[in-house]
């Protein structure tokens, strides 16, 4: 019989199976991957035993279990655009995992999963499928022996969906999923619905690694003297499975924070499937928000900053369309702890600098939402009015968006789909053209400038304004490297600042955008050798003059670093 379990006894039941049977209990990592440049997020389990698995590093145990918490939101994992229209995609979901480093392998791992669904979990044994790598005969046989699972429900799948690697070399082995049948109900209902659908009436549970091969450059694969085994199950699924729901976001861990969202805007979940999915989305991104700028990841214009910019402005939109006016992340976020922080006790801790920097952005981006919208939509019935094939909207106008206030082009893309144009249909050939040309613009700003107040401005910055102007890059990157002309503390010039202090600075060149008409500025960080300082401002006093507004967390920035 199913057990109706909630999210977190699921979770800790997971984790007690595994510990009663040998497994260290080790907490989740931070999202921000430790010394490990190839990855934004920490994106699957194994990602903080990675070295383990490669052999660099030793630990005091060699069976591990977890629940590791996770971000899909960029670079080759990538679920964002995905999220809130479909019952499964996440930002942040959490990952059960268990973990052999050459102590058991496949037999034991397929006991241990079989044994926790069935007997444990209570999951019917006749609705459980298993997928092999092709080649896998020995797991085909092990899951007929070990589960008594029999023939016509395991299935042989091809490399891309059951082989698994590290990286072109290294590491590798076959995988074996498992699968639960939830009933023609749940899916598309065709009659020739079968494993290979991609409805959610197969639903992939738990996926098991048998890291038993090393990949040499040439693509030859020799067995590993140790293997081992690497393991994932998602706990919303599980969860949504045991709780007899057909959706994460109706599961404990979900629905409470959707239920926040509806009463902020007065509408009650279930009652119009496009406010269901701008809830399920804004539910989804505040769970993000909440764990990432806990981790210690800002909103900025670069790298992992920039993903949690993107994550919360598509929020934010999304409360537009429910006509939540007022700032309002704060409260969700904290509803997020509430949920989550017996878990996770950072988040509590964390609850108040996460509101913080929610309520900065919703005022930084809510200006220029507002403006920013109804142009888009104006350009959208102008291509709409236009002949068949000749409905497009132009470079310029992408451009205008773009530039003047602020729309990122994922953004544009999503909102012009929502209204029927699709991606091919935005001319951004066009707006390339456009951005060459501010590009040449911006390089040659150093002609005019004098103009209206500049006398109020300290002598260095008008010397600087007309000998060295800043080069501005943001067109083309979102990270540059520049040289510190100048630091001033109020309006003095001086040599250094430290930490905690607040100062202005002038780059050379500068990938911050200077706020200018409807677009706020960008925020993001200064790294150097020995300092990084937050950037919290960028103004233009002076065509090709960027004022930096930053404090500094640590080291000591210099002039002519």
């Amino acid at each position: 019989m199913v057990k109706r379990l909630s999210g977190a006894e699921v979770r800790e039941q997971f984790l007690r199976y595994f510990e009663e049977r040998g497994h260290t209990r080790v907490r989740s990592s931070s999202l921000v991957p430790k010394d490990d440049p190839t990855l934004l997020f920490t994106n699957a389990g194994m990602v903080q035993f990675k070295d383990v698995f490669l052999g660099r590093e030793q630990r005091p145990y060699n069976r591990a279990a977890t629940a590791q918490k996770c971000v899909r939101a960029g670079g080759k994992h990538n679920d964002l655009e995905n999220v809130g229209r479909t019952a499964r995609h996440h930002t942040f979901f959490e990952m059960l995992g268990n973990f052999s480093f050459g102590d058991y392998f496949k037999a034991q791992a397929i006991e241990y999963a079989w044994e926790l669904l069935t007997v444990h979990f209570g999951l019917p044994k006749e609705k459980l499928w298993a997928t092999i790598f092709r080649e896998d005969d020995e797991a085909f046989r092990l899951w007929q022996e070990v589960t008594g699972i029999p023939a016509d429900r395991i299935v042989r799948l091809g490399e891309k969906d059951n082989f698994w690697a590290m990286g072109d070399t290294g590491p590798c082995g076959p995988c074996s999923e498992v699968v639960i049948d939830q009933g023609p109900a749940v899916g598309c209902r065709r009659p020739t619905c079968d494993i290979h659908c991609g409805c959610d009436r197969f639903l992939e549970l738990w996926n098991l690694v048998f890291m038993q091969f090393n990949r040499a450059a040439d693509g030859t694969m020799t067995p590993l003297p140790k293997p081992s085994i690497d393991t994932g199950a998602g706990l919303e699924r599980i969860a949504a499975v045991l709780q007899g729901v057909q959706s994460n976001f109706e599961t404990d861990l979900l629905r409470p924070i959707i239920a926040q969202v509806g009463e902020l805007a007065g509408k009650p979940y279930g009652a119009d499937p496009r406010d269901d999915v701008a809830m399920r989305v804004i539910a989804d991104h505040a769970r993000a928000v909440a764990f990432l700028v806990t981790d210690g990841v800002l909103p900025s214009n670069e790298g992992r900053g920039y993903v949690l910019r993107r994550i919360l402005r598509r929020a934010l939109r999304h409360a537009k369309l429910l006509g939540i006016d007022d700032p309002f992340l704060g409260q969700v976020t904290g509803r997020v702890a509430d949920v989550m922080g017996e878990a996770y006790p950072e988040l509590r801790q964390a609850q108040e600098r996460v509101a913080r920097e929610a309520l900065a952005e919703e005022e930084r981006f809510g200006h220029a939402l507002r403006t920013a919208i109804p142009r888009l939509e104006e350009a959208i019935a102008e291509a709409k009015a236009q002949p068949p094939g000749a409905q497009m909207i132009r470079g310029d106008q992408l451009f205008k968006l773009y530039d003047t206030y602020g729309l990122p082009r994922d953004l544009i893309e999503e909102i012009a789909q929502e209204h029927g144009i699709p991606p091919d249909m935005l001319d951004w050939q066009g707006f390339e053209t456009k951005l060459r040309d501010a590009q040449a613009i911006a390089r040659a700003t150093g002609a005019a400038l004098f103009k209206v107040g500049a006398a109020d401005l300290p002598a260095i910055l008008l010397d600087l304004g007309k000998t060295q102007p800043t080069a501005f890059v943001g067109y083309a990157s979102l990270a540059a490297e520049a040289r510190v002309l100048a630091l001033l503390r109020d309006g003095h010039p001086v040599d250094g600042a430290g930490p905690g202090e607040q100062a202005e600075v002038i780059l050379d060149r500068t990938p911050f955008y200077g706020e200018s008409g409807g677009q706020v500025a960008d925020r993001g960080t200064l790294r150097t050798g020995d300092a990084e300082a937050e950037v919290t401002d960028v103004q233009k006093p002076l065509p090709g003059l960027y004022l930096h507004t930053v404090r500094v967390r640590h080291g000591t920035l210099r002039k002519g670093q």
